[in-house]
């Protein structure tokens, strides 16, 4: 599953290694969008947890289509 995870604030892509398989990118509107590729929701829980680890307030998270990821299927 790939997911679309918004977070509060700016990352570095150096964080990439540290979350794994990450894409980081930080937008012009303060924020730091994550694409991810997770297995199962244990690695979702997993990721999440690292995420609160960092401080960063979580603004949402969506379970994208694997063709594109502008086409939200889930919203949390």
């Amino acid at each position: 599953m790939l997911y679309q995870i918004r977070l509060h604030g700016h990352l570095d892509k150096d964080w990439q290694d540290w979350f794994g398989d990450v894409t980081i990118t930080s937008e012009d509107d303060g924020t730091t969008l994550m694409i991810c590729q997770v297995l199962d929701q244990a690695a979702l829980h997993g990721l999440l947890r690292q995420i609160r680890d960092l401080g960063l307030p979580l603004i949402s998270v969506n379970r994208i289509n694997s063709g594109s990821a502008e086409e939200p299927d889930v919203t949390s």
